[in-house]
């Protein structure tokens, strides 16, 4: 007898006919059990409904932004200043490019939300709200958190107020409500802002980039002036005619800058597509939340019919063993 065959016959070693799956015996047992994943589903099927309907709508509104600065103006002032600069101690920068991504990290700093969401006061309407109400176009107060006739934050059984502090809320503000993204092709920059209230969702995204160019025009204007009074105390130490006329030109350029920036309404970033109130909301997806309760309440149904089928035999094929045994 050749090798081959002689494998063939130690058992163990392939399926006995009693172990191959069959199809029928498949749908034979998921017919049986057609009860049981028809109820599992349809129970999955209705809390995916009582959630899908429990979510409050969502709104986006989002602005295109581009850099607002003239690149190449801006560096060849550098260039053609920058030895002069140097003498004198000044950094003068590398230009708008740089500039923007520091607008944009400021954007997203804590320090910066955190006075943003204190400026407009925006503390209730991150988290003291559950909704919005379009018949009234006002906000839906939560009234375990905060109690809108007295506008003050509630507090539980033991004493603490449910008052959000600055963490929570500029957490809240980053992960829930805005996101910043840049084409690096071409550099612009887009941001969008969402909220219940797809009034709250284009102001804000408007406050946002007001905000930023006149935190950027503040923070350059207090540097050139800064730098103007340290050049004028320099001019004042020095009897040089040279370096008299090397600072008389870095105090000219400061003072350009400072003219330029207070005149410059976007001062950083030039809005190209304004935000606009949204008709239509982003979220919840409501029938996607449905279609995936029915499948995993399918799911779920088809698995506890094969685990009870299994069950079933393994307990079946016990009895059956110990009968023969004895």
């Amino acid at each position: 007898m050749r090798e081959s065959e002689k494998v063939q016959e130690v058992p163990g070693v392939y399926p006995s006919k009693d172990d191959e799956i069959n199809l029928r015996d498949v749908f034979l047992t998921l017919w049986a059990g057609k009860w049981l994943i028809l109820s599992v589903a349809l129970a999955f099927t209705i809390a995916g409904i009582a959630y899908a309907l429990h979510k409050p709508n969502i709104y986006q509104s989002s602005v295109l932004l581009a850099p607002a600065n003239e690149e190449g103006s801006l560096n060849g002032i550098s260039g053609q200043l920058g030895g002069l600069a140097s003498l004198a101690g000044i950094n003068i920068g590398s230009g708008s490019s740089n500039q923007t991504v520091i607008a944009k990290e400021v954007l997203q700093s804590r320090a910066f939300l955190a006075d943003f969401v204190k400026r407009h006061s925006l503390e209730v309407p991150l988290l003291g709200t559950s909704g919005w109400s379009e018949a009234t176009k006002s906000w839906i107060y939560n009234s375990e958190l905060y109690d809108s006739e007295t506008g003050q934050w509630l507090t539980d059984e033991s004493g603490t107020t449910f008052k959000p502090t600055d963490w929570e809320l500029v957490n809240a503000l980053k992960q829930e409500h805005i996101s910043v993204s840049e084409n690096k092709d071409n550099g612009m920059i887009t941001l969008k802002v969402r909220s219940l209230s797809p009034v709250a969702s284009q102001q804000w995204a408007e406050w946002l980039v007001a905000d930023i160019n006149e935190h950027m025009r503040r923070k350059d204007v207090a540097e050139s002036n800064a730098r103007i009074s340290y050049l004028q105390e320099k001019l004042n130490d020095t009897n040089v005619a040279g370096m008299q006329q090397v600072f008389y030109q870095l105090i000219e350029s400061e003072t350009r800058t400072v003219m330029l920036a207070n005149a410059q309404k976007e001062y950083v970033f030039e809005t190209v597509d304004p935000a606009v109130i949204p008709e239509e909301k982003v979220a919840p997806k409501r029938g996607l939340i449905v279609a995936l309760s029915v499948m995993l309440g399918t799911m779920l149904g088809v698995a506890l019919v094969f685990a009870y089928f299994f069950m079933a035999n393994g307990s079946r094929n016990i009895t059956e063993k110990t009968n023969n045994h004895k």
